[in-house]
């Protein structure tokens, strides 16, 4: 199917009144959590998880995709008036609009961000329309043994590339393989590492385990280093922007979407690289007058090319997951974890067994960028009054609602055990700086890895260089090998030439 076909498809049936239904809710539920500070879309998605029983899938990924959305949206309110990013992407949003707000520009700060939100996403959106069935064109050419290489490919710059540390990155993913091997083997029939219980024959719950880490995890966590004290929150004044602000927004708008897509598109990507380098790329090409606001007064270009950046990087990352079944970031695992709670599995093959869903998904996007705007600007006083919410009665409807969704799953008591079994490795991995999301990303990517393995395997009958005498697999696993060798060789090198 052709994207204008697609889209057609997919927008009568995201203008129903249902759908529609899900998209608001999204947007409004993905706002306010991205507005209180550390409860991003993973989390919530992770809370929201247990719906996808009771659920149709449609309108479990509009309301899935409206809260990732809306969500990043919302980080830019809590960068600019409170100083505190909730998220990695909204560090750089907070240099300039934390300043301009102190210098009684909220208003203009927080305009500037939901309309380049807007025209990244749009941007985004677009780009997921047209580059995604390319991109399944180029996939379905691919064998298991090119799968098994770009599997360990995303193993490799998700754990070891963007985390802090290299041995940590993948110690977190280590422990996602080993939670994606318990139960019974698919080809043997054998149990693996059930210990003897019975409710572990059927592997953990890839729902149980994102819920335990982005939800119990994060908020011990959150918990554990709370401070009492309220914090300022500046006040919002007047939501305008002048003429002078649009013209001074417009360039950094279009330049951060183009900037921050490919980022995400990439399995390296993420949306700390294109927001830091939009933000320099801003502070260079501003008019000489605008680059004395840069860290004095605030630049409003500061705000607006980085959020732009954010925003469109978050919609890039949409791509791998929807055409090769491949989470780069902790929210795209847990929304693929999402797809397999329905028996669904994001690849190639998506786009043309369930033509319908991925198109409808895509036009309830360009629909929930337009619902955001209209709830972001008028709505940002409401916005700004969430931030007073209590924390410790916050983490503690959290941990309710996280107890009561895993436990109606299944009836388990094993269930619960594990959850909070689970959710306590994942709060002593975020106070020793393990990354979460490989976690899941292992979890949900280890068993689909062994499985392309073993097809290569048996294709080659066992001949264990199939994965290096084929040319797209041998260049993919050198790019692996690079990307994990890469960043250590350079800083030796910078080492013993200063």
């Amino acid at each position: 199917m052709d994207p204008i076909a697609g889209l057609s498809l997919g927008f009568a049936n995201a203008l129903s009144l249902g759908n529609l239904g899900w998209a608001l809710l999204g947007c409004f539920l993905g706002t306010a959590v991205g507005v209180l500070p550390g409860i991003g879309p993973a989390l919530t998605i992770a809370l929201l998880l247990p719906i996808t029983f009771q659920v149709e899938a449609t309108g479990a990924f509009i309301l899935f995709c409206g809260v990732f959305y809306g969500a990043m949206y919302g980080g830019s309110t809590t960068s600019i008036l409170l100083n505190t990013p909730g998220e990695s992407g909204s560090i750089i949003t907070a240099l300039e609009g934390a300043k301009m707000a102190r210098n009684g520009r909220a208003g203009p700060a927080l305009a500037t961000a939901a309309i380049g939100s807007f025209v990244a996403g749009t941007i985004g959106t677009l780009g997921i329309s047209f580059l995604g069935p390319i991109v399944v064109e180029l996939a379905l050419k691919l064998g298991p043994a090119e799968y098994f290489s770009l599997m360990v490919l995303c193993f490799v710059t998700v754990s070891a590339v963007l985390g802090g540390s290299p041995l940590r990155g993948l110690t977190s993913l280590f422990f996602g393989l080993l939670l994606g091997l318990v139960g019974i083997d698919l080809q043997t029939g054998q149990p693996r590492m059930t210990l003897g219980v019975p409710e572990l024959l059927d592997g953990v719950n890839v729902v149980l385990v994102a819920v335990a880490l982005f939800a119990v995890g994060e908020t011990l966590h959150l918990a554990w280093r709370h401070v009492g004290g309220a914090s300022e929150v500046r006040p919002v004044g007047r939501i305008m922007m002048s003429g002078r602000d649009w013209k001074r927004s417009i360039g950094p708008w279009i330049r951060g979407s183009l900037l921050g897509f490919p980022f995400g598109v990439m399995p390296a990507g993420g949306t700390e690289m294109p927001t830091m380098l939009s933000y320099y790329a801003e502070k260079k090409l501003a008019p000489p007058e605008a680059q004395q606001e840069f860290g004095t007064t605030g630049a409003i270009e500061g705000v607006a090319g980085p959020e732009a950046a954010n925003n469109a990087a978050a919609a890039g990352v949409l791509v791998p997951m929807l055409t090769l079944g491949l989470p780069t970031s902790a929210t795209a695992a847990i929304m693929l974890s999402a797809f397999q709670s329905y028996g669904i599995n994001p690849g190639p093959m998506l786009f043309e067994q369930q033509g319908a869903l991925v198109w409808t998904l895509i036009a309830s996007l360009y629909v929930a960028n337009v619902m955001l705007v209209v709830l972001n600007l008028p709505l940002v006083g409401l916005w700004a009054r969430i931030l007073k919410i209590p924390q410790p009665q916050l983490y503690a409807g959290i941990l309710v609602f996280a107890t009561i969704g895993t436990y109606g799953i299944s009836n388990s008591v094993t269930d619960l055990v594990l959850l909070y079994a689970i959710g306590l490795i994942g709060m002593f991995m975020r106070r020793f700086d393990f990354p979460t999301a490989p976690v899941v990303i292992g979890m949900i990517l280890g068993p689909m890895a062994e499985q392309a393995m073993r097809q290569a395997l048996t294709i080659s009958q066992g001949d264990w260089t199939t994965f290096v005498t084929r040319p797209v697999s041998l260049a993919i696993l050198l790019l692996a090998l690079a990307a994990l060798l890469g960043p250590r060789l350079y800083g030796t090198v910078r080492r013993v030439r200063d």
